[in-house]
Formats: structure tokens, sequence, C-alpha cells
């Protein structure tokens, strides 16, 4: 395996993070469900690792800010252009699928 020294593997993972979250917010057609479903992870995921890793670092980031990062804008103005209703079929496959904590 690779290995390149610390500061280098933040860089290249931080930039690997920004192009997913780039990617995602063009793909709003992706619903998180669905994302949930296939990967086991979406966008609220995302948010939600994000201030768990401000927690770490002893910094305040609610989980409105943290979503607003992800999802460059507010969530509900995301969630009013974007969020569409799960089918049965969906919300029974995430219900099986979800992870349990």
């Amino acid at each position: 395996m690779k290995t390149f020294d610390p500061q280098t593997t933040l860089e290249l993972e931080a930039a690997a993070y920004r192009r997913l979250v780039a990617h995602l917010r063009t793909r709003s057609d992706v619903q998180n469900i669905d994302m949930m479903n296939l990967a086991g992870f979406c966008r609220n995921c995302l948010s939600n690792w994000m201030m768990d890793a401000a927690k770490a670092k002893g910094l305040a980031l609610s989980k409105d800010e943290a979503r607003e990062i992800v999802y460059g804008e507010p969530y509900a103005a995301w969630q009013a252009k974007h969020q569409t209703a799960a089918s049965p079929e969906k919300l029974a496959a995430f219900e099986v699928n979800r992870p349990k904590d």
C-alpha cells in the first residue's frame, strides 16, 4: 500500500472529501434514502461525521451548520427544492438496511 507523510495524507483526504461533497451537491436527484439503501450513508451522515470531527477538536458545530456545509445551503431550502417522498418500498428497505446503533 502506498503511504504518504501525514500532512500529504491529510491534504489528499480533505481533497477527496471536498470532491465528494461537490459531487453530491450536483446530484440533487439522488435522494438520501437511496444512498442509505445502497451505500449505508447519506448527506446527513456526512454532516454528522463533520459534527463529530469538530467536537473531537473542541469546536462547536451545530447540526444545521454541519448540514449547510454538506448541502451548500440550509437543509430546509435543499429539502424544499430537491427532496421527494420516499415510496413504501424504499422506506421498508431503509428499515432493513439502516445502521443499528
